[in-house]
């Protein structure tokens, strides 16, 4: 038995069993009772007591791969009764329990894809915008056509519409509170020239792109995005854009985007893969895919190179949008037959709100 491993397995079966929902405490008392493989993945059973004098009762905690003390969301118990002598039996039914709520949720996820905007603030060094260069770049280039243009509240603001609703609106101020030049500490590629390109903007061109429809629908109204975006970064006052919680500079931006006219997806423009570091390791994380549908995706406190992780999730992007795969707490990937990166979902570590886990 892997002690360490054993020894973190007790520690998340007790913090499961205090959750309200279960026993709404640590348990009187809790032992490990066993040990199995289901699936090439590692699992330990449990006992347990709600108080000294009661009765114990069963659960299991897993799965793991190797030695490795990450798991991939198999904790579970129903409270019923521990048996000797059917434990494991017991033990492995709660497994497979687990694992076909986390398929339906997954299912219920793919069904029902809630998409966000595709949103960016294109950061200016004058507030100025010379619109009817902008109107001529965008149609010779991309063949796409402001179909309106207006003023609200002294602002320019133009519309398209073009595999999707989209609008972009001068806004004459910088963005507040210093939002920008704080995430732009975020692109660890050029991490000092895109905190003074947020530091000297002085206004900024919001562009937004509504959701609608499915998959393919999300992927066209990403194109338009980039479209417009690399459009606006070709001016003379253009700095940088701040989206995806980071600010990405004009010669990275374009290039990107310049891939579309070659049959290319603009999947650097509209996912960023950030990397940083903690006490305990390397960790990355996406911003963007809620923008298809999808969780956002972390690696916490890894001990992999930084190049691995960013490669690793760079992939999984890739895989995630173009195959509108969808991934579930309870799985595992890999590049090959033989590894097996367990999946959990828990709160973001380096994002807002929940996001899938991958144990690497």
């Amino acid at each position: 038995m892997n002690q360490n491993q054993m020894n973190a397995a007790k520690e998340v079966m007790t913090e499961w069993l205090t959750h309200p929902n279960e026993l709404g405490k640590a348990p009187a008392k809790i032992e490990c009772a066993g040990e199995f493989d289901l699936d090439d993945l590692h699992y330990y059973i449990f006992k347990f007591k709600k108080s000294l004098l009661g009765k114990w009762m069963i659960g299991v905690c897993g799965g793991y791969v190797g030695d490795g003390l990450g798991h991939c969301g198999h904790i579970y118990s129903d409270l019923s009764d521990y048996d000797p002598a059917s434990a494991q039996k017991k033990a492995k039914d709660l497994v497979q329990f687990v694992r076909q709520y986390w398929m339906q949720q997954g299912q219920e996820q793919m069904q029902q894809p809630k998409p966000g905007p595709f949103l960016g603030f294109v950061l200016l060094s004058t507030a100025e915008w010379d619109v009817e260069n902008f109107k001529k770049t965008l149609k010779e280039e991309w063949e796409i056509e402001c179909t309106d243009e207006s003023r609200e509240d002294g602002s320019l603001a133009l519309s398209f519409h073009v595999d999707g609703v989209a609008m972009a609106m001068l806004m004459e101020a910088p963005i507040p509170g210093g939002e920008a030049e704080y995430h732009a500490q975020t692109n660890f590629m050029k991490t000092q020239e895109a905190v003074e390109a947020a530091k000297e903007h002085v206004a900024h061109i919001v562009v937004s792109v509504m959701q609608m429809g499915g998959h393919k629908e999300y992927k066209k109204r990403g194109e338009l995005f980039a479209k417009i975006v690399s459009t606006c970064l070709k001016a003379p006052n253009a700095l940088g854009v701040y989206t995806n919680g980071t600010v990405l500079l004009p010669d990275y931006y374009i290039p990107v985007a310049e891939e579309m006219k070659n049959g290319g997806f603009p999947m650097l423009n509209l996912v960023f893969v950030g990397i940083g570091r903690s006490e305990k390791g390397v960790c990355g994380y996406t911003t963007g895919l809620r923008c298809f549908g999808h969780e956002e995706l972390e690696v916490v406190d890894s001990s992999q190179p930084a190049t691995d992780i960013h490669m690793l999730l760079l992939n999984i992007v890739d895989y995630i949008v173009n195959s509108h795969a969808v991934l579930s707490p309870g799985q595992t990937l890999g590049y090959t037959a033989d590894q097996k990166l367990p999946i959990s979902k828990s709160a973001g570590v380096n994002v807002e709100g929940e996001t899938l886990k991958i144990e690497f």
